[in-house]
């Protein structure tokens, strides 16, 4: 969370740092502030809002050429004008932007008031800048190691110190930090997305690492400040896939393209001769892939949902057992690492911070971890033994859509490598192949029901309550539902799975509660419409996502119909119309799309 960007070379840096947190603000948008280094010293500029508003308080004439911005998502006190970065030493001759959290900040600020240092903030992240301010070391690299082996915790930091003029130094501990390196200028940002406008080659700082930013290039080196030797690398992203291209949203633009991003990633990795998946990035031969006897998925948020869609895809095709749980619980309760167990991180940044912890947690007790990310290069991709790229392509909003979708093919691949290299039938391998090379069209199918969804979301935005329901397959598609509306909607909202309606939840039922049924044409399709039976019974409203198979008979509820494909994919397309319904239903209400409150994209912090 919180996006950082700095410029140093031979051109006015308030432009290129404003532009890449404008970039950013979808990491955190509750406050932001830049520092910019001028021949009489450093000027701060900070302001509460968004970057916008940031703009708008900066002088006319800011024309130095070295400059560091931050854009804030609050961890220490609210968002108020003295806690937006940078931060300062007293005096200003320190200035500094960062992201994560300091551990033992509270510790730290006792022992600096006692020795008569003042604070003007609430953040931990001002221990740091006095911490630096106060160092005896002659140089600010020296400086900035003084203080790193004061503080735990996790940090990307950038710094600047007016007595250094020609330089930004900046360290990375558990919170992605980037050097974009061009003709002449160098820059810095927390994502790739803030330096492609200007160059695509970068480096991506290890944990423990720090950095030397110059006009002229770089140095990197360890806390021990031994040189590490990092070189830049290609990255293929480019300016034009930040764009909006004419749509009000980036999550309407982003739920658009999945028909084209389904594609791309299976383009390549399904193999018609032996009617599987070619995974080569996994790393695993056939008979490592076959000596696993269990499948874990770990992930947070959207990311754990679609991790239960993988884990029923792996049962129900490879006949493996499998399950998932949230990344965030997994280190915190000891768990056990075996040995037969392949594990499976899932995260659209990459740089989830629960997520990379839960992949250092398995590595150190010797587990085998791949990973399902979509950024090149995060530090997840470079942790784990082997992966899936997902080929969503960058994705601004908040609210996963596109990756979400990818991570679920991902895993249909993935379990269908599983189950031809165990039981899976080539007859049933191709069953599965083929509905796979369809699901971009069908998905596609679904987006142009779009207005009769968009209708039926008018109704859903006067909703206060609703549940999302569920069975087996489907209970991780009324979780992700579930969620969508409460990130984008603020409307309250919980998932069930459906046989559970009637061991409690059915209380609750009456006019002016709304049931969102997930009902496919399925073996249980039976079960399901009696529980729809059930809720309309006691007069509650039902919108059904359903096939056109599934005959409802004489219960009046409104349906929105899918295309159907194979009983083990059918999530993928059934989730497809609930971003639809969460997406219109927040226009209704007025919300900002794409930054919900509270909320930001990349969870950096614990």
């Amino acid at each position: 969370m919180c996006g950082i960007v700095g410029y140093i070379g031979d051109h006015a840096a308030a432009p290129y740092v404003i532009e890449g947190l404008k970039t950013l603000e979808y990491r955190g948008y509750d406050s932001a502030g830049i520092a910019v280094l001028g021949s009489k010293g450093a000027t701060i500029v900070r302001s509460v809002g968004r970057i916008r508003d940031l703009e708008a308080k900066l002088p006319k004439r800011l024309t130095g050429k070295v400059g560091i911005g931050h854009t804030r998502w609050a961890t220490h006190g609210p968002a108020t004008t003295d806690n937006a970065h940078p931060h300062t030493s007293a005096g200003g001759r320190i200035a500094l932007v960062h992201n994560g959290i300091i551990d033992n900040a509270a510790t730290l600020r006792t022992k600096l008031m006692a020795a008569d240092v003042a604070f003007t903030s609430d953040t931990d992240t001002e221990v740091v800048a006095h911490l630096i301010a106060r160092s005896a070391a002659d140089t600010l690299e020296g400086a900035v190691l003084d203080a790193l082996a004061q503080i735990t915790g996790t940090y990307a930091l950038a710094v600047t110190d007016s007595g250094h003029p020609d330089r930004i130094v900046i360290a990375r501990n558990g919170s992605p930090l980037i050097i974009g390196v061009g003709e002449k200028e160098t820059l810095i940002a927390s994502d790739a997305a803030a330096l492609v406008r200007h160059t695509t080659r970068v480096v991506h700082l290890d944990d423990g690492e720090l950095a030397t930013v110059t006009a002229g290039g770089f140095h990197t080196f360890d806390r021990e400040a031994n040189d590490t030797g990092r070189e830049p690398v290609e990255i293929d992203l480019a300016a034009t896939d930040l764009e909006l291209t004419g749509h009000e949203h980036y999550m309407y633009k982003e739920i658009l393209e999945q028909p084209e991003r389904a594609a791309a990633v299976i383009r390549g990795r399904l193999d018609a001769r032996f009617a599987t998946a070619r995974l080569n990035g996994l790393n695993l031969s056939p008979r490592e892939l076959r000596a696993f006897r269990r499948v874990k998925f770990l992930g947070c948020g959207s990311a754990y949902y679609v991790g239960q869609i993988g884990a029923q895809m792996i049962e129900d095709l490879a006949r493996i057992p499998a399950d998932a749980e949230p990344a965030s619980e997994f280190r915190y309760r000891n768990p056990i690492i075996e040995p037969d167990t392949l594990y499976v991180v899932v995260s659209q940044s990459g740089e989830t911070a629960d997520t990379a912890f839960a992949v250092l947690e398995i590595k150190r007790k010797g587990g085998t971890v791949i990973g399902a990310v979509n950024v090149v290069g995060s530090t997840i991709a470079r942790e784990v033994d082997g992966g899936i790229y997902l080929h969503a392509g960058p994705e601004i909003a908040v609210a996963s859509t596109k990756a979400l979708t990818n991570m679920a093919m991902a895993f249909g691949m993935l379990a269908l490598h599983l189950g031809r290299l165990h039981d899976l039938s080539y007859a049933d391998g191709e069953r599965i192949s083929n509905a796979l090379k369809a699901i971009p069209e069908q998905i596609q199918a679904i987006l142009d029901s779009e207005p009769a969804i968009a209708a039926i979301a008018q109704r859903v935005a006067k909703a206060e309550n609703a549940f999302f329901i569920g069975r087996v397959r489907q209970y991780p598609v009324a979780r992700e539902g579930a969620q969508k509306l409460k990130e984008i909607s603020y409307v309250h909202a919980e998932a069930y799975p459906t046989s559970e309606l009637k061991h409690g939840p059915l209380a609750l039922i009456d006019p002016a509660m709304l049931t969102v049924a997930v009902v496919p044409d399925d073996e249980l399709a039976s079960r399901n419409i009696a529980a729809v039976e059930q809720v309309r019974a006691r007069g509650g409203e039902v919108v059904a996502i359903t096939h056109e198979a599934v005959e409802f008979g004489t219960i009046a509820i409104e349906r929105i119909v899918v295309p159907k494909t194979e009983p083990e994919l059918d999530p993928i397309l059934l989730i497809i119309p609930t971003q639809l319904l969460a997406y219109h239903a927040a226009l209704v209400l007025g919300h900002d799309v794409d930054k919900p409150r509270n909320l930001a994209k990349s969870v950096t912090v614990e």
